[in-house]
């Protein structure tokens, strides 16, 4: 049986509108001639020379945050206890405490990219895209939401494109099992452009954040910025997200893949 892997994930890059501007990445390339110093304090006397081409080593310093490229945010991210609607609230999960067994299941994709920027999906919008797409979840399936996002990324306006996963439709998904969700969304609420216009109307602090906030009853976790989504079916591959395992951290980046065997 043959095996294929698509990469769901976007790369780490600087001068890309992959976030706003205050969290975008920083990255400073480090040439093969620019190191040789470094590799002079190992092997004292060395000369440039010495080395084949006089090439040193590449290397790239970075500035970045556990929420900058593809990622998975642990249940910490949210709020500093989940599990309040199961039970007594435990303390959240932080990302090196999330099971590797959520991190490596079954996938279903939702395609959402008929809804505008700023639409905050509902249980019923689920419920409906489960329905047309003939499928009824099973516990600890990873649910990735295809959004109008996904064609955005690397424009200007990336960051408010696409729609939003409610508190509803995210604890649809969670009261039935789901612990890893995704979305090819810079977030997986809505742009938060869309929500302040909301909240300046309305002055509901609920709206803030909802999808998020839903890991306060239920943990989870969700990736975000995910890529290619349109090129997967609704069901039928696997997807393997595991996150690098930062101490105490609200999230860790991930090479997001979905697999096929075919």
């Amino acid at each position: 049986m043959a095996r294929r892997i698509v990469d769901i994930s976007i790369p780490l890059e600087s001068d890309v509108a992959s976030d706003p501007p205050v969290a975008l990445p920083k990255i400073e390339y480090l040439r093969h001639d620019q190191t040789i110093d470094r590799i002079r304090g190992f092997f004292p006397g060395l000369k440039a020379s010495d080395l084949p081409d006089s090439a040193g080593w590449a290397l790239e310093k970075v500035e970045i945050t556990t929420h900058n490229g593809t990622h998975l945010d642990a249940p910490y991210h949210y709020h500093p206890t989940m599990d309040h609607a199961l039970g007594a609230p435990k303390p959240a999960m932080t990302i090196d405490q999330v099971p590797l067994d959520w991190c490596f299941q079954p996938g279903v994709k939702l395609d959402f990219r008929h809804f505008p920027s700023g639409y905050v999906v509902t249980a019923r919008d689920v419920e409906t895209e489960l329905e047309r797409i003939g499928h009824t979840l099973l516990p600890l399936e990873i649910v990735l939401v295809n959004t109008a996002a996904g064609a955005k990324y690397g424009e200007a306006d990336y960051v408010d494109s696409g729609c939003g996963m409610g508190r509803e439709a995210t604890l649809y998904l969670t009261e039935r099992g789901v612990r890893v969700t995704g979305t090819d969304g810079w977030s997986w609420d809505a742009p938060f452009s869309f929500t302040a216009q909301t909240y300046a109307k309305t002055h509901d602090p609920s709206i803030i954040w909802e999808g998020h906030k839903a890991g306060r009853d239920i943990g989870y976790c969700h990736l975000e910025k995910l890529h290619n989504l349109e090129h997967l079916p609704p069901t039928g591959f696997m997807v393997s997200c595991f996150p690098v395992k930062v101490k105490g951290g609200s999230a860790g980046w991930t090479r997001a893949v979905a697999i096929f065997e075919e």
